[in-house]
């Protein structure tokens, strides 16, 4: 079954997609829009062009695991795809640590400036696609 996962942002929202059997994530591309309709019918488009079955939307969470601001409007997105696509699984996925994981990565793989910025939304969407796909085995 193919899984995609969300990073969603204000600005950047990363798109990743798990392989048929499940067990690997890779990542799709990184929508550019400040519109959450927007970024929500392109996730819609890639949704039926990659033929998935489930949403892993990755929460934003506080460290002390307590819901603010940006979970909050995570969850306004998540309802607007529910809206779009109401056959389709949305799984809320604690992000925590995520984003600075992939900005530890690319430390270590001297990924800086313009090209780090472009790229990091998309690693995070494939970190917490992964990290959703190993917490089933």
């Amino acid at each position: 079954m193919t899984v995609l996962g969300i990073d969603y942002g204000d600005s950047r929202t990363g798109v990743a997609v798990s392989d048929g059997t499940g067990l690997i994530s890779c990542g799709v591309e990184t929508v550019r829009s400040k519109d959450p309709e927007k970024t929500a019918a392109r996730i819609a488009e890639i949704y039926a062009e990659r033929q998935a079955k489930k949403i892993v939307l990755g929460l934003p969470r506080n460290m002390d695991g307590s819901e603010g601001f940006r979970a909050e409007r995570t969850r306004l997105f998540g309802q607007t795809l529910k809206d779009m696509l109401p056959d389709a699984e949305i799984i809320y996925y604690d992000e925590r640590m995520t984003t600075m994981a992939a900005s530890r990565y690319m430390d270590i793989t001297d990924v800086y400036g313009k090209k780090r910025k472009e790229s990091i939304d998309l690693l995070a969407a494939k970190i917490i696609l992964q990290d959703y796909l190993d917490s089933l085995r």
